[in-house]
């Protein structure tokens, strides 16, 4: 044999050798979550027969998947919704916080159970990437003084970029991080590595990036933006404030998917012995719409469907990465949204596309539009062929599904809202494992659905939609009741109609918010 010809069966064997390794702890599968934001129901173009967006990569995903067709977020926006997957508890269990965009203290409580620190216990490596949303401790420049300061120009704040964070990610459970604090159109607009802040060098983006008048046609500009906000064209804003120097808006979900990707990549090079679990949250497809050159001006729906395909296309290079890391088989990819789309009736009418197919209202709402999610769950080793559920199950499900993969028993006070849908990836069953659920709107307006019966406490939408909040007038329902079975779209108000089942729901209600649990 040639030194060559030697060297080179060194290397085969050390490579063969790095994948026997990961197939010996096949029992335990990995697992990636893709949570796509603001992603609706009716954006999956399997989801919607008229979808005017297409997504054929997650289309032929949901082809051999559970596909959940009664899935529900945490919350209706991202901090509840991302709360509650994490934890798997509601967030209105938690202590109030004071919130300004992405310089919220932490949410979650220290020593509080996560996905993380679950799959931690369980020999898993962890890894949360993108989007995080649910608060950090910041240090300041000048301790005597506020973070936020008082006046109207909050763009300048007190936050030391130098310093390390706390409370984030490694805090809670996850071995490696590398976050954006918060939604793409909210500073700061810098990226968190493992405590630190990347590029410490800040900068206003009003100095990065030009600014034009403001359009008036998109419900956005119209109800969520000011006189400082950077505006580009429709769907593309963000709220002006701090950014690293070197970061970039239009790059940011290239960078987050490439840094899940190599954090796949260095797990199976480095630890092929030990399972992974990578929490990938994306900013897309909320605003800014800023699809990259390889997708603009593909769709037919415009900026938003070129911006969906490109959510697409990263569903694509997660599942043909673990394909070609021979990891597939046994690797648990789930796809799916933190809430629904901001999809209001007016872009309905004037994109002839239902981004929330089949639900009243959007994001925000306490309607089934605000929180009706798609959630798409693959794992070839287990699911061979396309399963239908069709009973409610919620993000918040994850803590209890991923013990009972595990074998695990969670600990006292954590999960207390999860329920278990193992059996349902594993055994097809078809048997409910809920018994009722919970949702929360962006004006913290509750509701409680159960036997196809779902109820509101209050009336109007609780979030987006107009109208908001209505007060009762004598005589009037004080709430909404509408029975899902025959009006999927909530437009039957029953709640006068049936006193009784009002009585029911809304007591079962208010005793699992005393209870402090709901499983």
């Amino acid at each position: 044999m040639t030194k060559k010809f030697i060297a080179i069966l060194a290397i085969t064997q050390i490579l063969t050798g790095a994948v026997l390794a990961q197939q010996k702890v096949r029992s335990k599968p990995n697992i990636v979550i893709i949570l796509a934001d603001d992603m609706g129901y009716g954006d999956v173009s399997s989801n919607n027969p008229s979808a005017r967006t297409k997504t054929p990569n997650i289309d032929v995903m949901a082809q051999k998947s559970v596909v959940f067709t009664d899935a529900h977020s945490a919350g209706a926006v991202c901090i509840p919704s991302r709360y509650g997957l994490l934890t798997g508890r509601y967030q209105f269990r938690a202590a109030p916080q004071k919130q300004y965009l992405g310089y919220l203290p932490p949410l979650i409580e220290p020593g509080r159970e996560t996905i993380g620190s679950l799959m931690q216990r369980a020999g898993y490596t962890t890894a949360s990437v993108g989007k995080w949303h649910v608060g950090v401790n910041w240090k300041l420049k000048d301790n005597l003084k506020p973070q936020i300061p008082d006046q109207n120009d909050k763009t300048i704040t007190n936050t030391d970029f130098s310093r390390d964070i706390s409370g984030g990610p490694n805090s809670l459970g996850f071995d490696y991080s590398y976050i954006l604090p918060a939604s793409l159109d909210m500073p700061p607009y810098v990226y968190i590595k493992n405590n630190r802040v990347v590029d410490p060098d800040v900068i206003l983006t009003a100095d990065a990036y030009p600014k034009s008048l403001p359009r008036t046609s998109y419900v956005w500009d119209r109800k969520h933006t000011n006189e400082n906000d950077i505006y580009w064209e429709q769907g593309v804003w963000w709220r002006n404030g701090e950014m690293s120097k070197s970061f970039k808006v239009e790059d940011c979900l290239d960078t987050i998917v490439n840094e899940g990707l190599s954090f796949i990549k260095n797990q199976v090079k480095n630890s092929p012995e030990k399972p992974f679990m990578l929490y990938l949250a994306l900013t897309g497809p909320h605003t800014p719409w800023m699809p990259n050159k390889n997708f603009k001006g593909k769709s037919i729906l415009g900026t938003y469907g070129d911006f969906v395909e490109q959510i697409d296309d990263y569903v694509a290079q997660v599942n043909n990465t673990l394909k070609q890391l021979n990891i597939e088989d046994n690797t648990i990819v789930i796809f799916t949204s933190d809430h629904g789309s901001p999809w209001a009736e007016d872009d309905i009418q004037v994109y002839s596309h239902q981004s929330n197919y089949g639900n009243r209202g959007q994001k925000g709402d306490i309607w089934e539009g605000g929180h009706h999610i798609p959630l798409i769950i693959k794992w070839p080793d287990k699911i061979k062929k396309q399963f239908i559920y069709p009973h409610s199950v919620s993000l918040i499900d994850f803590m209890a599904t991923f013990s009972e993969l595990n074998g695990q028993a969670l600990k006292s006070n954590s999960g207390e809202d999860s329920f278990s849908f193992y059996k349902v990836l594993t055994e097809r069953s078809v048997a409910p494992v809920r018994d009722q659920i919970i949702y929360i709107s962006s004006r913290n307006m509750l509701a409680i659905k159960k036997d196809g019966w779902k109820y509101i406490n209050g009336l109007g939408s609780g979030g987006f939609t107009e109208p908001v909040l209505l007060k009762p007038v004598k005589g009037g329902p004080l709430g909404q009741l509408y029975n899902l079975k025959n009006d999927a779209l909530e437009k039957n108000n029953l709640y006068l109609q049936y006193p009784e089942r009002v009585k029911q729901l809304s007591t079962l209600l208010t005793d699992l918010k005393v209870k402090g649990s709901s499983n």
